[in-house]
């Protein structure tokens, strides 16, 4: 690894997809930035893997996405830490059930900060650094964002919203910055108060047109395929849903 590798934060990278990501990034020859909130174990234990493949290349840093300063904070950290960055991978997000009747605010303002106001302020943050390097933003959206999920109203609103934030910065910071989106499918099942039953995945497989849940894998080779060899693709969603987003 030289100086000149390029850098890579990814928010909410201590498990599953961005985890995933993280690794298939770091073998890639990304330095990476490993966001958490509260996973501190399991982001300490993914940074201490990739630095023993190769000393130097990755850190965590921790910062609650909500809060604007500590958003700022991790802006700042991120970008000076190795003097560079060249990829923001938002993959950072809440999702759980808020039935008509039974949300309240505070499910509001989660759901809409993570998936929306966090999105959108690191990448107006970072954008001067990204420039630098003509990087690029990938986005988590999410399969639902066109097509509702039932008893997730806000979720869906915000994935929306992130969707419309993505094509609208691949605009805004166009030309030296590319800005794009994927949308998984059945990647990974919900966890805790989303956590589904064998019905209901049954349910959900029925209608892939591919009749398998994918992996964490494909996510994270789309990502480094837009990072690395898809110079001219900007302001795209990619759905990688098994065909569902068509069936």
């Amino acid at each position: 690894m030289t100086d000149s590798s390029p850098v890579a934060l990814l928010t909410g990278a201590a498990r599953r997809i961005g985890a995933e990501t993280a690794k298939t990034l770091h073998r890639a020859g990304f330095r990476i930035i490993v966001h958490y909130r509260s996973s501190r174990t399991e982001a300490e234990a993914l940074v201490n893997q990739l630095n023993r493949d190769r000393p130097d290349s990755a850190i965590s840093m921790q910062a609650d996405l909500s809060k604007h300063e500590e958003l700022i904070q991790l802006a700042g950290a991120a970008a000076s830490h190795w003097g560079r960055l060249d990829a923001l991978i938002n993959n950072a997000s809440s999702f759980y059930p808020t039935p008509v009747g039974e949300a309240t605010e505070e499910d509001w303002d989660d759901l809409i900060n993570s998936n929306m106001k966090a999105p959108f302020f690191l990448a107006q943050a970072l954008a001067g650094p990204l420039r630098k390097t003509k990087g690029a933003i990938i986005t988590i959206a999410d399969i639902h964002a066109d097509r509702p999920l039932k008893d997730h109203p806000i979720y869906c609103a915000a994935k929306a919203g992130n969707v419309m934030l993505t094509k609208s910065l691949s605009r805004e910071l166009a030309p030296e910055i590319r800005v794009n989106g994927i949308a998984p499918g059945a990647i990974l099942w919900p966890e805790q108060t989303a956590e589904l039953d064998e019905k209901g995945k049954a349910t959900i497989l029925d209608r892939v047109p591919l009749k398998q849940p994918g992996d964490p894998v494909d996510i994270a080779e789309t990502i480094l395929f837009l990072l690395t060899k898809a110079p001219y693709i900007t302001g795209q969603i990619i759905a990688v849903d098994g065909g569902r987003s068509v069936s």
